[in-house]
């Protein structure tokens, strides 16, 4: 089970990685714009892709 929390892990590390390595300039203005943003509307955002995920995991 450690084993599978590890490789779980690792895949977001990879995810998170692409868009810095690919677009760096894309993705600090992407920083600079999500900075700038309410915190209310983050947090629905967060709370929307929270959902998926937990859908998409439950549905598999």
């Amino acid at each position: 089970m450690e084993l599978a929390w590890l490789k779980l892990i690792a895949l977001v590390l990879i995810i998170e990685g692409i868009g810095p390595f690919l677009f760096p300039n894309k993705w600090r203005n992407y920083l600079i714009q999500m900075a700038q943003m309410p915190a209310q509307q983050m947090r629905i955002i967060g709370g929307f892709l929270l959902l998926i995920g937990t859908i998409i995991l439950w549905l598999n």
